[in-house]
């Protein structure tokens, strides 16, 4: 469809990066783009100098080379062309050091099953990916499809909202799929109380900002709905994604956030670590 030329997919042997693997294959099928396959051997931290070092690396070799292997076994039975990296050292690093160097347009990982922002992502390697990497990341949930059927777009009306919408309606388009746009107001009751007309017009800004993005949609020939919610903003997404059986959720995010952002917490990494579909952040 041309909206990637070329797709990254990081693999560590788990089920939920095979997971991510295969699906890859569809995507990159139906993109008619390159895909890189990529497993990182962590840095050994003991001595060097230790006369056993050389067992100790060739252990901490092998779940690479498996994993490698099991990737282009996957591939040859899909009969799709792979091309594979191993590489060694900080492995977030050198996973969006190897998307920067080979100029991959998206990076696919996979995630373990469903649990808290706490487990799913922070301090997790897929959480320094999407924090420090430049390039779109597709986080696919173990057990899940990449599909784009049904499309989820969450916007806040943000810069990084608007470097998404029109990603979306792409999707959409190409795809022939419905896109949902939802848009939550999120605040406390402490705010409301001390501000008691600012909750309605935030929601009125909301309503404002959906109908903008379903105006883009309905004039590029997608049909779009607009839903506006108040409450935590990740929850809302996530039950809307559930209760719409959606194929995906495409947000948009910083370029490099950094891990102190991360450990924060953002509405899209919660919406990653809880989402019941795959994921696709668009970054700007």
């Amino acid at each position: 469809m041309g909206k990637y030329r070329k797709i990254l997919v990081a693999i560590d042997g788990s089920e939920s990066s095979k997971n991510a693997l295969r699906e890859s294959f569809k995507l990159a099928n139906d993109e008619k783009c390159w895909l890189t396959v990529v497993s990182v051997i962590p840095h050994y931290e003991g001595d060097l100098g230790a006369t056993w070092v050389s067992n100790v690396r060739g252990a901490m070799e092998k779940p690479c080379k498996i994993a490698l292997s099991d990737a282009e076994a996957l591939a040859k039975k899909e009969r799709v062309l792979i091309k594979t990296v191993c590489e060694e050292g900080e492995i977030y690093e050198r996973i969006v050091d190897l998307a920067d160097s080979e100029n991959s347009d998206l990076i696919v990982m996979g995630r373990k099953g469903a649990g808290g922002l706490q487990r799913a992502l922070v301090g997790s390697v897929t959480a320094r990916v999407i924090g420090h990497s430049q390039r779109d990341v597709l986080v696919v949930p173990e057990g899940t499809s990449i599909g784009w059927g049904n499309i989820i777009f969450a916007t806040d009306g943000s810069k990084y909202s608007e470097a998404a919408t029109s990603k979306a309606i792409d999707f959409a388009k190409s795809y022939g799929s419905e896109l949902i746009v939802i848009s939550v107001v999120d605040v406390t009751d402490e705010f409301v109380a001390r501000a008691p007309g600012a909750l309605e017009d935030l929601v009125k800004k909301a309503k404002i900002i959906v109908d903008d993005v379903k105006k883009k949609a309905t004039s590029d020939g997608v049909k779009a709905e607009g839903i506006v919610r108040e409450g935590e903003a990740y929850k809302s997404i996530v039950n809307i994604a559930k209760k719409q059986k959606a194929n995906a959720v495409i947000m948009g995010s910083h370029g490099r956030t950094g891990l102190k952002r991360l450990l924060m917490g953002s509405v899209t990494e919660r919406v990653i670590g809880h989402s019941p579909c795959p994921v696709l952040v668009v970054k700007i």
